[in-house]
């Protein structure tokens, strides 16, 4: 049976050598051009609010796979006296700086100094669209398989917990909720998927479901 057939594709459980064949075949092998008109963002589910047209931050995130049977995803749980996003879900990674060669040197950077994760067991495989946020926000994604074996230290001034998901659950769409809250007297609604005690949402969410539809829903 082939793998990826429509009737078993978000659901299946690949090793790391057919992800890597996958992603690499899928994803954008180069930086994405930030003014993409047709990137993804939390405005997809509230058409009603307008996107940010200028005045838009940088920030560039790793998406690491790590490479274990079967495959897992590795997040991380912000502190709570954050200024901005405080005890959220999100992936290690943070605002592109004017001395980044680009946003994957920002992602490699930002992971090291959140996580102490070693670039020696950090294979890029290939990038995302831009992804908006309602905070104003442009972030870069960034794919990488990661190789087990390291050691991970989470810097206690951004980062309470480091956890991993299993990929197959964050790639089954039965998994992709829509939830809603009101801010500022207004319904916003974003994609969600709690897992055991974690709740995975806002952006984080909305690029795992951006991921899914580049590997699965081309």
């Amino acid at each position: 049976m082939n793998p990826l057939s429509a009737s078993n594709k978000a659901t299946v459980e690949l090793d790391a050598a057919t992800f890597e064949r996958l992603a690499r075949s899928r994803l954008l092998a180069n930086p994405p051009l930030l003014n993409e008109p047709q990137s993804p963002g939390d405005d997809d589910l509230n058409p009603e609010i307008a996107r940010f047209a200028t005045g838009l931050r940088h920030a560039a995130v790793l998406v690491p796979i790590i490479a274990r049977s079967p495959l897992t995803v590795l997040l991380t749980a912000r502190t709570e006296h954050l200024p901005s996003h405080a005890g959220q879900i999100a992936f290690p990674g943070g605002k592109v700086e004017t001395y980044d060669t680009g946003p994957l040197a920002a992602a490699l950077r930002e992971t090291r100094e959140e996580i102490a994760l070693d670039e020696a067991f950090i294979e890029p495989v290939g990038y995302l669209s831009p992804y908006r946020t309602g905070t104003g926000y442009i972030i870069t994604p960034s794919v990488a398989l990661v190789r087990p074996g390291f050691k991970l230290a989470a810097n206690p001034d951004e980062v309470a917990d480091v956890f991993e998901v299993p990929f197959e659950f964050l790639m089954n769409e039965a998994n992709h909720q829509i939830h809603s809250r009101i801010y500022s007297g207004s319904e916003r609604r974003f994609y969600a998927m709690p897992y055991g005690e974690r709740y995975i949402w806002g952006a984080t969410a909305g690029i795992i479901r951006t991921l899914y539809r580049r590997l699965f829903s081309l």
